[in-house]
């Protein structure tokens, strides 16, 4: 796999398919949280420099309806000269040097990875450019598609990605993994595996209460996954962290035995954040993914401390997942990373690559 600043071949006025990951959140056609588009203009800064001609391949949401615009408008501000075309399928090619295509998941045939679509979007361009590794453990048109028809390359950040995740592969010793946020069906084999690399793993958030559900404890009205777990290969390894206490929905402060049928587990307690603190003194690898609270109902106090802590600490630091990299942004430039991938990551993490990545290998 190369990257397109490794290309020695002239990209001067070649027709760069630049696949973005541009699904940020919209409220009232302003973008809320623009991190992910800051973290991918050095590459397309990049390719104006060499002179090439930019094509934008994105898509925001899941429903066809859903429009790149704002993000358009956004992008405006910073490129002027940038211009946007919703029908780029029936056009006779695009004349404009710097363009960004209307949302392909208005298309049927970009989730299918539709022959006939790959071959339609590759058609408009000269080589292809990978810089969505959030998007890349899916099989889209635009991600695996593309790639087997013209040359094609990782973007700066793409690279990124890669090298600093990797490192979780073989941490640093004494090394430290935080997992939060839900759905435990999807994090169950990554924590098996982490729990055999990492010397500490803490799982909190709701991923928590089906540990605390296995080991007999009421949980009342608290979040557990839809799926039910098997949890008797962990959940006795000497390296797994649950909370000590937890924080219920009267801001309550509780031991996890002590919770009634009408409470309501929304985060790790101040004991819990106590220890995880000593245990990020004295890490030299760190790597968090997810909330350790349900901050959409305002409790988000334990996930502020932690990412706080891990950014005063001076282990390697890498945090990662969409809802995490909130918290993370007043302190950017005091961790080591920030990874753009929520799905991605863990995928990444679990399986040691793509979809996204071995097309391009």
């Amino acid at each position: 796999m190369h990257s397109i600043t490794q290309e020695k071949e002239d990209l001067k006025g070649k027709r760069i398919l630049l696949r973005l990951d541009l699904n940020v959140p919209i409220e009232n056609g302003v973008v809320q949280n623009d991190f992910r588009i800051k973290k991918i203009l050095p590459t397309i800064d990049f390719l104006r420099e060499q002179d090439a001609k930019v094509i934008i391949l994105a898509h925001i949401g899941r429903e066809k309806t859903e429009s790149l615009k704002p993000v358009y408008d956004y992008l405006k501000n910073i490129y002027p000269d940038l211009s946007f075309e919703s029908n780029y399928l029936d056009s006779q090619g695009l004349n404009n040097d710097f363009v960004m295509l209307e949302n392909l998941r208005q298309h049927d045939g970009e989730v299918a990875n539709d022959e006939n679509f790959v071959k339609q979007l590759a058609s408009l361009g000269d080589v292809y450019v990978n810089e969505a590794f959030s998007n890349s453990h899916r099989k889209h048109a635009s991600i695996v598609g593309i790639p087997t028809l013209v040359p094609s390359y990782s973007g700066i950040l793409f690279e990124e990605e890669i090298k600093n995740l990797s490192d979780s592969f073989n941490p640093e010793k004494p090394s430290l993994f935080i997992l939060g946020g839900n759905k435990m069906e999807t994090k169950l084999l990554l924590i098996e595996k982490t729990l055999n690399i990492f010397d500490n793993v803490f799982v909190g958030g709701a991923l928590a209460n089906d540990f605390f559900k296995t080991k007999g404890f009421n949980i009342g009205r608290s979040v557990v996954s839809g799926k039910c777990c098997d949890l008797t290969n962990v959940i006795d390894r000497k390296n797994l962290i649950l909370p000590v206490d937890v924080v219920t929905q009267n801001k309550e402060q509780k031991t996890p035995n002590e919770i009634l049928d009408d409470d309501m587990i929304l985060d790790a307690g101040s004991e819990s954040v106590s220890h995880l603190k000593k245990l990020i003194q004295n890490s030299n690898f760190i790597l968090m993914n997810g909330p350790l609270g349900d901050y959409l109902k305002g409790f988000d106090k334990s996930t502020q401390e932690i990412i706080q802590a891990m950014s005063e600490s001076n282990a390697e630091t890498v945090i990662g997942g969409g809802d995490t990299t909130l918290f993370a942004k007043e302190v950017e430039d005091k961790i080591t990373f920030i990874s753009t991938g929520g799905g991605a990551m863990l995928r990444f993490l679990m399986d040691e690559t793509l979809p996204g990545i071995q097309v391009l290998q």
